[in-house]
């Protein structure tokens, strides 16, 4: 009877051993390369990244001036509580001049001054001219940084996240590698980017295999883009295998259960 017993067990295991094999061999790796059939090279790069002012972004902006006193009151903005009109990212508050709806931000003495659409360096100069034909400085120079810089990292990643760029400059690749690379599910030859650019919403499919996407205009991300890395059908269908198998796996413990009583009590 112990023998019986033994055999039973054996049997008992070897098929749930099968049955999680069905399951979990479903899946297929998908080539996990990133920007094939690429060789040594030097790339040019089109021009150099500046990302653009948008609404809703929130800015350090620097004055000094040969008499810093007099500069003092240009710089009053940048501490500025988020209660009045600064951000809060991750519980940190961020004080700076905020891009309003109509793309202005509202500027000592100056009033509002266009923003949006602008680079770092046009607003500055935009900002020194107005200061110096007012002759409100005397050599006034002028820098401006983001406060709220980021980018967001969605679907088939191990850690989908958003990611703060604090040097204000990041390629996809590198926004994915911080997320944790794309699992084997993620379809890399068709990763959706969202954009808002001057009111509008652009949608771009992006194709990481490519060696052509280091020349892409949307190579280097811009503040608040969104990255969703799309499930391939490898995914699809071991969900769909996964559910139809398991009332099988389900009725075969069961069996096993009733058949190892039987086998107790006899």
């Amino acid at each position: 009877m112990l023998l019986r017993t033994d055999s039973s067990l054996r049997m008992l295991v070897l098929g749930l051993i099968v049955l999680s094999c069905l399951v979990t061999s479903c899946a297929t790796q998908k080539n996990t390369l990133y920007l094939q059939d690429i060789r040594d090279t030097t790339v040019t790069i089109n021009g150099n990244f500046e990302p653009l002012i948008q609404k809703n972004d929130v800015l350090q902006i620097n004055v000094s001036s040969l008499n810093p006193e007099d500069a003092v009151i240009y710089n009053a903005g940048n501490s500025v509580s988020p209660s009045s009109g600064g951000a809060n990212m991750s519980g940190i508050a961020l004080g700076g001049f905020l891009v309003d709806q109509q793309g202005n931000i509202q500027y000592p003495m100056l009033g509002s001054v266009k923003a949006e659409g602008l680079t770092k360096k046009q607003l500055t100069d935009n900002i020194k001219d107005q200061l110096v034909q007012r002759k409100l400085l005397v050599d006034p120079v002028v820098s401006a940084r983001f406060l709220n810089y980021r980018v967001t990292l969605l679907g088939e990643v191990n850690k989908p996240m958003v990611v703060n760029v604090t040097n204000e400059k990041i390629s996809i690749l590198e926004a994915i590698g911080m997320a944790g690379d794309v699992t084997i599910y993620g379809k890399k030859e068709n990763v959706l980017l969202i954009r808002d650019q001057e009111g509008k919403r652009v949608i771009k499919r992006l194709n990481l295999s490519d060696r052509n996407l280091l020349n892409s205009p949307y190579y280097y991300l811009q503040s608040n883009d969104v990255v969703y890395v799309e499930p391939n059908k490898a995914k699809q269908y071991t969900g769909e295998k996964s559910r139809m198998l398991l009332p099988v796996i389900i009725s075969a413990l069961t069996l096993g259960v009733i058949i190892l009583d039987r086998l107790i009590l006899n």
